[in-house]
């Protein structure tokens, strides 16, 4: 029990702070760590003196590339106690090149600082921070007019800009504003009242933060997410994890997704004993009856209103990596605690920040925003961001690096996504290469133009026609005078280039047959991704592998002479990069052995995977 005197756990609430370069963010943060008692003395004493008084800038500015440029770069994480109330205060950057940097600090944000210079008024960088506000969900907004002392704390000048914010930020819904003329260098309405601003009524900001109405934790229905299973001994199983939404209760009727499978919980289980109930935000251990199957990254939701559950979204995407978006490239997708495999399959437009337009674009790069499509490889239960940040935000990993690559929102599920639906085949892939009394195989035929991967491939179906086997090869050009006609050369293009022949050969394979891909296919990621398409042990790449100068002079198309001779752009080898294969089933050295050499070893290699696999 409580002590008599313990005023209990203070309310954690997370601030942060955006504006244009120089508005005096910096100042105005140090000014609130230091009027709430939150700085130690010997670190105010270290100080360096700014008019007589300590320059509380510093506080704030810890890298020396920010003291050098006087901007803020980092995201500087501070905290301090107002009242009954306990700040996690980020301070972002304010250039756009650290757009990034913001989206994650306004990601969990509760309330927003936006500050303006009163000499200088709305600014571009000003609506850009506010339209991010906005699409991240953070909905109430300080509008701090600051160094009001050096408009002499004019009303007019402090009236009209509040104007012109409010008239902008209803635009973008953002309509709880409080607008409050601040001078963070003297702290006059920051902690107390400025006799420079006189008409001034309202609260100073300190004030306003210790009072401020905050979101409630919705009293909406069960949603916890699972972030393991706990199984101490044979007698107990139990699924922990975070309550994001709702109250759990002994008793509840609830539903496992994405499965859907049914169950009711049985106990709340904690290291301090079992609870009647566990609110939103606590993390707990359900035990559920009957034992169900439920792993980890499964929502544990009320039965009577569950999430949906997609594979298609509509989602909007910051891009946070220098390396590109490629739309039709393998991203891991992380969602709540839950990983699955997807990729754009569609991006609508780029948005400008500042303006707001909708632009055309085929990738996004750092510092983008765009509106795209997801599809995911595994169904995952989610709730629009609008509802719920922790089931409708996510983060895209590149799959090579681990980085994180992007951060997004999900609008919504695509309706295509409930309406498709697997339909069961009576007649197996099994049946199918039964009849053909062969194994399933994709030989994956992968090198620079010119290298000799076709001359090869070629060889080897002769021969696979010879001894009575079913197979087909997909040569890159051939396709791309069928299938892919519509895709260029570009790094994007390559990627859908490659995805879809992925695609082909995984229903060619479902037919039974031997599939030969001679394709450049210049990238290891969507190489990996063609494996991962297709059965364990079907899959065999074959590295073609020439010095680049020897496939210039095989060159009888003159490809290379054009791409150095800069008419053709993104040509693999010249102005657009190969990535070798690091761990190829086989390497094929064709600047020293002829075609019918390298056709021995692939069909040695056809044989022993024959007779790994085939049908009985």
């Amino acid at each position: 029990m409580a002590a008599l005197n313990d005023p209990g756990p203070k309310q954690i609430v997370r601030l942060i702070t955006c504006g244009s370069v120089d508005d005096g963010k910096s100042t105005l943060i140090g000014r609130l760590l230091y009027d709430a008692g939150a700085i130690p003395s010997d670190q105010i004493a270290a100080l360096p003196d700014l008019d007589g008084a300590p320059d509380l800038s510093f506080l704030v500015d810890g890298l020396s590339a920010e003291r050098e440029q006087g901007i803020t770069i980092d995201i500087a994480y501070r905290f301090f106690d107002i009242g009954e109330r306990r700040f996690v205060l980020a301070d972002t950057p304010g250039h756009e090149q650290y757009t990034r940097n913001m989206v994650t600090a306004a990601s969990t944000a509760d309330l927003a600082i936006v500050l303006v210079d009163a000499r200088k008024g709305v600014l571009t960088q000003t609506r850009r921070h506010s339209r991010l506000l906005a699409l991240l969900g953070v909905r109430r907004v300080v509008l701090a007019v600051n160094k009001m002392d050096l408009v002499e704390g004019s009303q007019d000048r402090f009236e009209a800009i509040v104007d012109d914010y409010r008239a902008f930020a209803d635009q973008i819904d953002l309509t709880d504003v409080t607008p409050i003329p601040t001078c963070a260098l003297t702290g006059g309405n920051v902690s107390t009242a400025d006799d420079l601003t006189p008409w001034y009524n309202g609260p100073g900001l300190m004030a306003h933060l210790r009072t401020v109405g905050l979101a409630e934790n919705a009293p909406g229905p069960l949603r916890m997410t699972v972030q393991g299973v706990s199984r101490p001994n044979a007698d107990f199983r139990g699924f922990a994890g975070r309550i994001v939404a709702g109250t759990a209760r002994p008793g509840d009727a609830v539903r496992i997704l994405p499965s859907g499978v049914s169950a009711a919980i049985d106990r709340i289980v904690t290291m301090d004993g079992d609870l009647d109930e566990a609110p939103t935000g606590l993390s707990v251990t359900l035990t559920l009856t009957p034992e169900v199957d439920v792993s980890r990254g499964n929502l544990i939701a009320a039965a009577g209103a569950p999430p949906e559950v997609a594979d298609q979204f509509e989602a909007h995407l910051v891009w946070m990596s220098d390396r590109p978006l490629l739309p039709g490239r393998s991203y891991w997708l992380k969602l709540g605690v839950e990983t699955v495999a997807a990729r754009i399959s569609d991006l609508r437009h780029k948005v400008n920040v500042d303006t707001g337009e909708l632009l055309a674009a085929p990738t996004l790069s750092l510092n983008d925003i765009g509106l795209c499509t997801l599809a995911l490889d595994t169904p995952v239960a989610f709730e629009p961001y609008a509802i719920s940040r922790d089931l409708g935000g996510f983060i895209l990993i590149d799959r090579m690096t681990n980085e994180t690559a992007g951060a997004g929102m999900i609008r919504f599920a695509l309706r295509r996504a409930a309406n498709i639906h697997p339909q069961a085949l009576t007649v197996s892939r099994s049946d199918r290469a039964a009849l053909k009394r062969q194994a399933p195989l994709v030989l994956w035929f992968t090198g620079l133009s010119g290298a000799g991967k076709s001359t090869i491939a070629n060889r080897v179906e002769q021969r696979l026609l010879a001894e009575g086997l079913h197979s087909v090869l997909l040569d890159g050009d051939n396709v791309r005078h069928g299938l892919n006609r519509d895709l260029g050369f570009t790094d994007a293009d390559r990627v859908e280039n490659i995805r879809r022949v992925a695609e082909v050969a995984r229903l060619m394979t479902d037919a039974g047959l031997i599939v030969l891909v001679s394709f450049i296919s210049p990238f290891r990621e969507e190489r990996r991704m063609a494996r991962e398409r297709m059965e364990p042990g079907e899959f065999v790449e074959i590295f073609v592998d020439v010095p680049l100068e020897v496939a210039e002079e095989r060159d009888v198309k003159g490809l290379y002479a054009k791409a150095r001779a800069g008419q053709l752009s993104h040509f693999t080898g010249i102005g657009s990069p190969y990535e070798a294969p690091q761990a190829p089933e086989l390497r094929i050295d064709a600047a020293a052995c002829s075609a019918d050499e390298a056709a021995d070893r692939i069909i040695a290699l056809v044989h022993a995977a024959q007779a790994a696999g085939r049908p009985a």
